[in-house]
């Protein structure tokens, strides 16, 4: 089976750079899942649905045999060094831009710049706004924050294609929909403050000041991304189910405003009823590809059963590593074109419309609603 994204050149809409330098074992491991790294009790993470895909997918482009030891892989990556592992990692990718977010180990990560210039493709940053503010807090007083938001997120934006929320992660997605006001944001800012020391300052959990974030992005008519459902250990699952969202939703309608649901696995089947049933809504299933791998195809087939295609987007969420980029790629590639071959095969739709809506699913709906232009 050949894949239906031969030569269309992707758009990753969401990710993360690469890890600067040399890594060892460990910490080779630890960037594979959401866990924090091999355990007493759990020794070797190459014993998942991903490990087994970077002994599958990346080894061969390493020069190795399929299925290779961990060990056989570490050393021949070691070998080769960082950046020409990650050459041929990238190069067999397809990817020709790159949406990177930017807020989170921004100082140990490759820059949107630096990642997309391994294979000449083009890279753009995406704007963490809660980080946005934990950076600007100790510098202002709690009158001047929402100015110092506005203005702060209004230069961000100049050289940013979209902002992100971490809501999920900080309070959860059960959000007020309303927009705060002013005063409101003084009175959370001053808490706090309250909170903080000359040293540190605390992370940003205040709903009041997240909400102010979202509506301040909104203002702006960037993209805005929320992270939803499967994360690290520091995310409550319960609360990061898409339709906590629908309130928000609603007020958003008819702004003229992308909103981007990331990865949603588990609850991937109601980001496809949001984005069916909101215009504005997009989504894709990006963090959970290479963390399912044999499932990919399964998860791929039930984002799809409501979502409409115009509305469906490719991303990676690859972090640290270059092996994370084409597993996931690899894996799109394949249930994509697992999906719609067994459409044409049971004449849902001609071979025409099966490459016609692959297209928009791995790189048009993502430059319309981005507005990245031509590739």
């Amino acid at each position: 089976m050949s894949s239906l994204l031969e030569g269309i050149p992707l758009v990753d809409h969401h990710c993360h750079g690469l890890v600067r330098g040399e890594i060892d074992g460990h910490e080779f491991e630890s960037l594979l899942t959401e866990a924090d790294g091999p355990g007493p009790l759990h020794p070797s993470l190459f014993d998942t649905q991903v490990g087994l895909a970077v002994r599958s997918i990346c080894a061969p482009l390493l020069d190795l045999p399929r299925f290779a030891s961990p060990e056989d892989y570490l050393a021949r990556r070691a070998e080769l060094g960082a950046d020409e592992a990650a050459r041929r990692l990238l190069a067999v990718t397809g990817i020709a831009d790159y949406l990177v977010d930017t807020g989170h180990h921004r100082d140990l990560l490759t820059s949107p710049v630096e990642l997309a210039a391994y294979t000449d493709a083009s890279g753009h940053e995406i704007v963490r706004l809660e980080v946005v503010a934990e950076q600007i807090i100790g510098a202002v007083e709690p009158r001047d924050l929402a100015d110092a938001l506005r203005e702060t997120l209004y230069l961000r934006a100049q050289n940013a294609v979209g902002f992100k929320s971490i809501a999920a992660y900080r309070t959860g997605l059960d959000l007020d929909p309303s927009r705060p006001s002013d005063a409101d944001v003084e009175v959370a800012a001053t808490n706090w403050k309250r909170a903080s020391s000359e040293e540190t300052v605390p992370r940003l959990v205040d709903r009041t000041l997240i909400r102010f974030l979202i509506w301040t992005a909104v203002d702006l008519g960037r993209p805005l991304q929320f992270h939803i459902g499967y994360g690290d250990a520091d995310v409550n699952l319960r609360q990061c189910d898409p339709l906590l969202l629908t309130p928000l939703l609603r007020a958003t309608a008819g702004l003229g405003l992308p909103v981007m649901l990331l990865h949603n696995y588990p609850f991937h089947r109601s980001a496809g009823y949001l984005a069916q049933v909101f215009d504005h809504v997009f989504v894709d299933v990006g963090l959970a590809l290479h963390n399912v791998g044999s499932r990919a195809s399964a998860i791929v087939a039930e984002l799809l059963e409501l979502a409409p295609f115009a509305s469906v987007l490719f991303s990676t969420d690859a972090f640290g590593l270059a092996e994370l980029y084409a597993v996931s790629t690899t894996l799109f590639g394949r249930a994509l074109t697992a999906f719609f071959d067994d459409g044409v095969a049971r004449g849902f739709w001609p071979v025409a419309e099966a490459e016609r809506l692959v297209g928009m699913i791995a790189s048009g709906n993502a430059r319309r609603a981005y507005g990245l232009g031509d590739p």
